[in-house]
């Protein structure tokens, strides 16, 4: 705890989950007091969720909605009750515990953001925008690796470029930090956001496109 290293937050959760205080903590690795705060929040309900392991549907809705708040996967909620990604799935859609979509605000709220960088969040009511129009999906190649690039995702790009050339609006679905710096006005909505089952259906449902293209070749 006291060595910095890439494990340490690993060691950390272990620490918090075997009773460590907040200031025991703070001594020993010196990380601010409101960080280790919110780490104890999601431990704390890690705790709350495994209570459920016999019998995950008796869970209340409450927990499940509070554990997607707190930034939980389908698959992390499925290994804390002892079940499956499907089966929370369908808990929460049974629940209507379901995403909104909302915009990236990049004025700093001085005036509405226009722009076409959107996300997933539990802490919501309502979408930023509505899902009237057709789209093409394409999903882009993800976070780029040492050996990669440092540059944008040429794949998905080019993708994209072809896709408008034949009329079609479009949707990139991408985690890749570049992508927001390079290739934010290549699409008509930019999902930055990660590339997982859960995440990709969620958008999938959400906007309902006539058609997904897997772009994963990679980058220039």
């Amino acid at each position: 705890l006291e060595t910095p290293t890439d494990k340490r937050i690993f060691v950390l959760a272990a620490a918090l989950k075997a009773g460590y205080t907040i200031d025991r903590l703070y001594e020993l690795t010196k990380i601010d007091r409101w960080f280790l705060h919110k780490m104890k929040n999601i431990i704390d309900h890690v705790a709350t969720l495994e209570t459920y392991r016999e019998d995950g549907t008796k869970m209340p809705s409450e927990v499940l909605l509070k554990a997607k708040q707190l930034g939980f996967s389908d698959k992390q909620i499925a290994q804390a009750v002892q079940s499956t990604e499907l089966a929370v799935r369908k808990l929460r859609q049974d629940w209507k515990i379901l995403p909104v979509v909302k915009q990236i605000d990049t004025v700093a709220a001085e005036w509405p953001a226009q722009t076409n960088y959107l996300f997933l969040t539990y802490n919501g009511m309502e979408h930023d925008l509505d899902f009237r129009e057709p789209h093409v999906m394409v999903i882009g190649s993800g976070v780029y690796r040492i050996g990669s690039s440092v540059e944008f995702d040429w794949c998905a790009v080019g993708c994209i470029q072809e896709l408008c050339k034949m009329g079609f609006k479009t949707i990139m679905v991408n985690y890749n930090p570049e992508t927001v710096s390079t290739d934010y006005d290549m699409c008509d909505r930019l999902y930055f956001d990660e590339i997982s089952f859960e995440v990709v259906m969620d958008i999938y449902e959400l906007e309902n496109p006539e058609g997904l293209i897997l772009s994963m070749g990679g980058q220039l």
